[in-house]
């Protein structure tokens, strides 16, 4: 191991992350055809509904019970931000605001003071295939922004900057730029309380897609304090500088010193999460994520107390109409399609 990789550690459905991320989880379901509810239509038999994490045939319900996902549930003091490449999340919340998004979009909410919110996975195609690609990362909230307002915003493909490098062999590495400062890219803005709408935060999140063989020289960070970590998710490996890295494989790396990126004989594709620590104390049970023991007996009283708002919906696992398209409706009623 070089002393540009610092570490290395096979990756799972979770990631291990560094401050100030708390959480990386990839699914990645080949789910079948859906079925009139938008369900799989395939049997359910053998799966332990409302908590299918197994993996059967190549798929899993999760906390669904008709269509796959995440029924209502709640978060504080922390942010999510799901990044999904294939297949649609249908999302609602607390505070009225619903979506359907994907096939490139970001979705981005501050949890703050309290929010419960829905993610299910539609199955929209009923004769071949639903394959469902995301990632979710929860970044944590310094203690000023614990108990900020909710806040939730969207990312649509078409706003997601994406870099372009061609080697001296002509091969291509594309990054997507989803935060922090990349060549001349013009990077989203992150909401306004979020540790990474701080300059000094240097949040980072890249997605690297390089074709086989290519390189890439991944600029050093800029922090003094910036911790980076690369995770190679898909294809048969990478190498960092002097070090190959396996498939599904984590590198931390030092951040201070520039990285050649070399694909294998696949195609390869990694995620890049950076980011000077918070460095405060971190307290956290489930959905939610506090500086303190007495915090967090606060979050579980007020949620119990107030339900952070309430339900609006019908249902705790809401599904939008099979043919709607990508949309996000927003607390103050504005609507905005992808």
């Amino acid at each position: 191991m070089s002393d540009l990789v610092l570490q290395t550690v096979p990756l799972g459905d979770q990631w291990p992350t560094i401050d100030p991320f708390l959480f990386c989880a990839h699914h990645n379901d080949n789910f079948p055809a859906g079925n009139a509810q938008m369900g799989p239509a395939a049997p359910l038999d053998g799966r332990n509904i409302g908590m299918d994490f197994d993996s059967i045939d190549g798929w899993n319900m999760y906390h669904g019970s008709v269509v796959p996902g995440f029924p209502q549930h709640p978060h504080r003091g922390f942010e999510t931000v799901t990044i999904v490449r294939k297949g649609l999340i249908d999302h609602s919340d607390s505070m009225g605001a619903a979506a359907r998004f994907g096939r490139g979009d970001v979705q981005w909410l501050t949890a703050g003071r309290g929010v419960v919110h829905s993610e299910m996975f539609p199955l929209l195609d009923d004769s071949a295939p639903n394959p469902t690609e995301l990632f979710q990362i929860w970044l944590n909230l310094p203690s000023a922004d614990k108990l900020t307002d909710p806040y939730f915003t969207m990312i649509w493909d078409r706003d997601v900057p994406r870099v372009t490098s061609v080697d001296d062999a002509g091969r291509t590495t594309e990054i997507a730029v989803v935060a922090g400062a990349l060549g001349d890219a013009d990077v989203p803005t992150p909401p306004p309380n979020s540790w990474a709408a701080r300059p000094e935060s240097d949040v980072a999140i890249w997605l690297i897609r390089m074709e086989p063989g290519a390189r890439y020289l991944l600029p050093a960070a800029e922090g003094a304090d910036t911790v980076r970590t690369l995770y190679c998710f898909e294809g048969n490996g990478l190498t960092i500088g002097g070090t190959t890295v396996g498939p599904n494989t984590g590198a931390v790396l030092d951040p201070h010193q520039d990285a050649p990126l070399t694909a294998g004989e696949e195609p390869v594709e990694c995620l890049v999460l950076q980011g000077r620590p918070i460095g405060e104390p971190v307290e956290r049970y489930g959905p939610f994520v506090m500086n303190t023991r007495e915090e967090l007996e606060q979050a579980f009283s007020d949620y119990r107390a107030t339900q952070f708002g309430g339900w609006p919906w019908p249902t705790d696992d809401p599904v939008h109409e099979r043919d709607t398209e990508r949309f996000a409706r927003h607390v103050d009623g504005r609507v905005e399609s992808a």
